[in-house]
């Protein structure tokens, strides 16, 4: 909050002018709106523009108190609303919009020097001045402020008649208030000298009213004004010189001898002398340390920073009225602060620990900062430690639950700290107040739980308060019922906790009631409690058993949670199956979308640019392999033959499965990788992620047909020949702790058309599927459904493949993999001389043959 001014102008006065916190305030008188003087030509214009700027007025006075209204905490807007009304004149407005401001912010010194001012321009005769007296009072005990106490001192002494008149009792009444200004800024280093010099002037007014035939009365004056002097003197200071020469002056009119043309202090008393030294010692060694807070073109975190080394060093002289001075000053400039506020008040409650100024600061404090729990509890605890009276503790603590906190265990920590006070003051206080008996605590769990519940459900900071709650039921109203009550109410608002259960369960064991725990236990350990508390619950039941029943009891116990403890271990593998599902779909649909767009890139690619990136990629691949050792590359190849055997034998047996007449999927192997040694246990999520890199497109794991169990082995498609190259070049590395064999996989030799539908179709029965477009198990068996017949009937519209030209060769040709030329193609490869040879001949040629022999 910065000092808030008014953009009119005041005509100031010689004393103003030299002020350098006048924040530019004027009398009210000249807050008016008021015509210039102007000559006939401008007049109208000069009214227009008036009427406008009234209209302008209105307007931003009606927004402002609309605002103030739905929102009574809004600074800024009370700031400009109390200089809009202060534009305007309207007086009485103006008081009460200043009124409703103080009653929920402190107001800084600028804004109660200008209200003080604005009030004094209107006084008409004694009967206004103790209200604006009063205002005075109010100001000066928000903020250190010297501007401020100066306004007020000159205020009492030219409209106060007592003192005004130096009568004894006006007299005595300012010097009062001098000295209640000089404890509050007279350590003030930079502003502290407005103080003390104003003192001496209204002391020396004071002698000079004093008749020359009354001697003693004049010797007791010039004692008191050198008394200031020498206190002043004492004192570090700005322009302590100039007050050391001042004094010698004041001296040498008194009749004392000095001699002004030697040092400082020639002619000075020793005692004087050395207060003055040691007070211009302790200056300079504070004079860099001003600098550095007064520097205005430093950043606010920059001057907080300098505030705070600054009171390290004036806490580390040991001297608590200097270092309360400056944290007053700091906290003039920073009043939003709650660290400063906190420090502030630690270190009050350290070193003074009582007195009306800790509980000042502390009003101030949760005034300026009232959003601070911490502040409003050590406030609290201050007032216990100082033996406040209940009533003033009761109205410290509403208020504080009026206020709006960041943290709801800042609320909980509020109703604790009062929970406490009245335990301690029940229990240890020897003087007990009437009112102050257990209903009062019971009284304040109860608002606490009320105030809490709906926001604070299910949470451990309701519970350790209800836990308290039914402690001090039990120990300190003695009534075991209440505290059952209270765990009964709680279990009706938390009942899913199960630390609640087993908190109500503790209490009773350690009351010894061991049926009243045994019939809680059996409440609640077929509830269900978030995460593994259903099963704990049952286990804790059979604990206690053992511990405390007998062996009927732990039989009937183990009776009871036995099916329950099965029937969560059920519903948790179906979770988790469930979970697994979800999490599999999810990944499905995100690899079809990148699937899709990856698709789409590679579209826009022309063929040339698709051709040339496949060739460097394999290209790569194919360099990355001869730089390997030529025991590597023997080792590979014999791996390589390894895993075509593989594929192979498994082509073989799913070839001799193309005689169920079910639909099945055709698979290309276009861009496909046969990957052998797959741990068993690994699925096509693994898999996924282990080729995630190089852009899978289907993932095919081969499974047992008898038992469904993994074989080791897998199909995985890729989108193109790069990214196939990619995914071969990770051959030996490790999923599942097992190195992987991936090879190429090559169903032909030659080209083929992928649409004719003589090619060799694929059951999907014994593999996993995933990610095929087309290829789930859900669409093979719509299309199975639709053919009529049982499963093994031949289909009327099934066609039949074209063997009768087929020549097999070698051994093991019961069953052909995928990897061999097309059951009704031949290869289209040129023939050679040795093929030819071997076509075999007609019955015509054998006869040509035989009759030319």
């Amino acid at each position: 909050m910065e000092d808030q001014t008014l953009t009119s102008k005041p005509q100031l006065s010689g004393a103003e002018e030299d002020d350098p916190n006048h924040d530019g305030d004027e009398p009210m008188t000249d807050l008016a709106p008021q015509n210039p003087q102007s000559d006939s030509g401008s007049d109208s214009d000069s009214v227009s523009d008036s009427e406008d700027d009234e209209a302008q007025d209105n307007l931003q006075l009606q927004t402002l108190e609309a605002q103030l209204s739905a929102n009574p905490s809004d600074y800024d807007a009370h700031v400009q609303y109390i200089k809009l009304v202060r534009k305007i004149g309207d007086i009485e407005k103006l008081r009460r919009a200043r009124e409703a401001m103080n009653e929920l912010f402190p107001l800084t010194p600028a804004m109660w020097r200008e209200w003080a001012r604005d009030e004094s321009s209107l006084i008409a005769g004694t009967e206004a001045f103790p209200a604006i007296e009063k205002l005075y009072e109010r100001g000066v005990s928000e903020y250190l402020s010297a501007s401020l106490w100066s306004d007020y001192l000159d205020f009492i002494q030219e409209y106060d008649p007592s003192v005004r008149e130096c009568s004894p009792a006006g007299i005595s009444k300012a010097r009062d208030l001098f000295e209640r200004a000089l404890t509050a800024t007279g350590l003030h280093v930079s502003e502290g000298n407005k103080i003390w010099e104003a003192f001496r002037e209204f002391e020396q007014a004071i002698f000079h009213t004093i008749n020359d035939t009354d001697v003693q009365a004049k010797e007791k004056q010039i004692q008191r004004i050198r008394s200031i002097f020498h206190r002043q003197l004492s004192v570090p200071l700005v322009n302590t010189r100039s007050t050391l020469l001042s004094y010698k002056a004041w001296e040498m009119e008194q009749g004392s001898v000095l001699d002004s043309q030697s040092g400082d202090l020639d002619g000075v008393s020793s005692h004087v002398a050395s207060a003055y030294q040691k007070a211009l010692d302790m200056y300079n060694a504070r004079v860099n340390l001003e600098q550095k807070i007064s520097t205005q073109d430093k950043s606010d975190m920059e001057r907080f920073q300098e505030f705070m080394n600054y009171l390290k060093f004036e806490q580390s002289s040991g001297d608590p009225a200097r270092v309360q001075v400056l944290y007053e000053r700091a906290i003039t400039d920073f009043p939003v602060s709650s660290d400063l506020w906190l420090d502030y008040t630690r270190y009050l409650d350290k070193t003074l620990k009582v007195g009306s100024t800790v509980s000042n600061v502390y009003l101030r404090a949760t005034k300026n900062c009232p959003w601070f729990g911490e502040l409003w509890v050590r406030y609290l605890l201050y007032l216990e430690r100082n033996r406040a009276p209940e009533k003033e503790i009761a109205s410290v603590f509403e208020k504080a639950l009026q206020c709006s906190f960041s943290t709801l265990e800042e609320y909980v920590d509020l109703f604790l700290t009062r929970v406490d006070g009245l335990r301690r003051r029940i229990l240890f206080s020897n003087e007990v107040e009437n009112s102050l008996d257990y209903s009062l605590i019971r009284k304040t769990f109860q608002h606490a739980s009320d105030y809490l519940s709906p926001h604070l459900k299910n949470t451990d900071p309701f519970l350790r308060l209800h836990a308290y709650w039914a402690r001090l039921e039990l120990n300190l109203g003695k009534d075991l019922v209440a505290a059952r009550g209270v765990w009964e109410s709680f279990l009706k608002i938390c009942g899913s906790m199960l630390e609640a259960w087993l908190g109500y369960i503790s209490m009773e064991i350690e009351l010894g009631h061991i049926k009243d725990a045994r019939s809680i236990y059996k409440r609640c350990y077929s509830k269900r409690f978030p995460g593994s508390g259903s099963e704990d619950i049952c286990h804790a039941w059979l604990r206690f058993e053992r511990e405390f029943g007998t062996l009927e009891d732990l039989d009937h116990a183990a009776q009871k949670v036995s099916p329950r403890l099965e029937e969560l271990q059920l519903f948790r593998s179906r979770e988790e199956a469930r979970v697994e599902e979800e999490r599999e779909s999810i990944s499905k649909k995100n690899t079809r979308e990148k699937r899709k767009q990856t698709s789409d890139i590679t579209d826009d690619q022309s063929p040339a640019k698709r051709q040339k990136d496949t060739v460097r990629n394999l290209n790569e691949v194919q360099k990355k392999d001869k730089s390997e050792a030529p025991n590597s590359v023997e080792k590979n190849k014999m791996e390589e033959n390894k895993v075509q055997v593989e594929e192979t034998q498994v082509r073989k047996e799913e070839q001799s499965k193309d005689s169920n007449p079910v639909k099945a999927r055709v698979y290309t192997d276009q861009c496909t990788a046969f990957v052998s040694n797959l741990h068993l246990k690994a699925n096509s999520e693994d898999v996924r992620k282990f080729f995630c890199d190089v852009g899978v497109v289907g993932i095919r794991i081969l499974h047992d047909k008898f038992t469904g169990k993994s074989r080791g082995l897998a199909y995985v498609d890729f989108l193109d020949d790069a990214h196939l190259a990619a995914a071969i070049s990770k051959n030996k590395q490790k999923l599942l702790g097992k190195k992987l064999s991936i090879a190429r996989s090559e169903p032909r030799r030659g080209k083929r058309d992928p649409s004719d539908q003589s090619l060799p179709r694929e059951q999907g029965r014994g593999t996993d599927q995933t990610d095929v477009p087309g290829g789930s198990a859900s669409r093979e068996s719509v299309e199975a459904s639709q053919q009529s017949g049982p499963p093994n009937a031949p289909q009327p519209n099934a066609r039949k493949p074209r063997v009768e030209h087929v020549q097999l060769k070698g051994k093991s040709t019961f069953a052909v993999p995928r990897n061999v030329a097309a059951l009704n193609r031949t290869a289209e490869k040129p023939k050679t001389k040795k093929q030819d040879e071997e076509k075999p001949k007609s019955n015509d040629e054998f006869r040509k043959i035989f009759t030319k022999g």
